[in-house]
């Protein structure tokens, strides 16, 4: 058993309990060790431009996504194939885009925050196909739910490596070209 004497300043477990430190509680993150100069960055002040990258992006993602919700409604009790389409859709562009942006060009530091995490962070949405899962147990659908859950897995997983593999491909074979070919 700790006593307050035994406690450390610095000891995660000494804000967490009001009976150790008489000071006002302190939020500390528990995977951050203060004493590792590595991980005692992760507790620096954010970069606002990337956190407004990801939000511009994100805004842009999610209308995206919106739109094709409308227009491919599906039924309640059914598989919902418009978010089948958006995240084997948003698996595939996610796989290409990081082909490009990290082995095929050296684009600025927000291409990637933006696209990446925002645009297609905002157009993927995992949450609704759990929901839809769930939903479809809850309606006694439990075939239908394993079926959907396949699916989008094995779509998602393919399409994503469909679009790395052939971003490479389409790279290597525009390098082998002659100039005067890709003019």
């Amino acid at each position: 058993m700790r006593r307050a004497s035994d406690a450390r300043p610095d000891d995660a477990r000494s804000h967490a309990d009001p009976a150790v430190s008489p000071g006002p509680p302190h939020i500390i993150d528990s995977d951050v060790d203060l004493h590792d100069p590595a991980q005692r960055a992760e507790t620096r002040p954010r970069e606002w431009d990337l956190l407004a990258a990801m939000a511009a992006g994100g805004v842009a993602g999610a209308e995206a996504r919106y739109g094709l919700g409308i227009a491919f409604p599906h039924a309640d009790n059914a598989i919902a194939w418009s978010t089948v389409l958006i995240n084997a859709s948003g698996c595939l562009l996610i796989g290409a885009l990081m082909v490009v942006l990290l082995e095929l060009a050296r684009p600025h530091r927000l291409w990637r925050p933006f696209l990446g995490v925002g645009v297609l962070g905002g157009y993927t949405t995992y949450s609704t196909f759990a929901v839809d899962a769930v939903r479809l147990l809850h309606q006694h659908r439990p075939g239908v739910a394993l079926g959907y859950v396949v699916v989008t897995f094995v779509s998602c997983l393919a399409a994503v490596w469909l679009g790395a593999t052939g971003t490479r491909s389409l790279a290597v074979s525009a390098a082998r070209q002659p100039e005067a070919v890709r003019r």
